[in-house]
């Protein structure tokens, strides 16, 4: 059975209130988070970079050290299974806009709740439950360039 390899990104920024949380709506019509497939070569935060970079314009992140989440499901393609893993890391961003690519229909900026039922996938609300819990843990991200 073939395996494909991604990296993805919970990307948060702060509010005065609470977090917000940016979620895309992929064409397909599922809400998720930016992801993409990890190329030869590439560490899975360089993937992150580059893959946020390509579908939402987001260029400034800090990585929040002691996050790191995997999901695995199986979907079908050319009539073959495959198995799919995703690691997930928790990256914070001050910037506000978004500069979405042609794979995707619209995003949005959201508090934890509301994100939560946003989310299309299980698996996905529950790296966003992992994450939002690890928000309140002590510790701070690196400093954004």
């Amino acid at each position: 059975m073939p395996v494909e390899r991604s990296a993805g990104a919970v990307i948060y920024r702060e509010e005065k209130e609470e977090p917000l949380f940016l979620l895309l709506h992929y064409e397909e019509g599922h809400w998720d988070f930016p992801k993409g497939h990890i190329e030869s070569g590439e560490t899975s935060k360089i993937t992150i970079r580059r893959e946020v970079e390509e579908e939402t314009g987001i260029r400034r992140l800090a990585f929040r050290p002691g996050f790191k989440e995997t999901i695995r499901y199986f979907f079908r393609s050319k009539k073959r299974g495959v198995l799919k893993f995703v690691v997930f890391f928790l990256v914070k961003t001050p910037q506000k806009e978004v500069f979405l690519s042609d794979e995707h229909i619209g995003y949005d900026w959201l508090p934890y709740r509301k994100a939560l039922k946003r989310i299309t996938y299980t698996s996905s609300r529950n790296v966003l439950r992992k994450a939002h819990s690890h928000l309140k843990r002590p510790g701070r991200p690196k400093k954004l360039p």
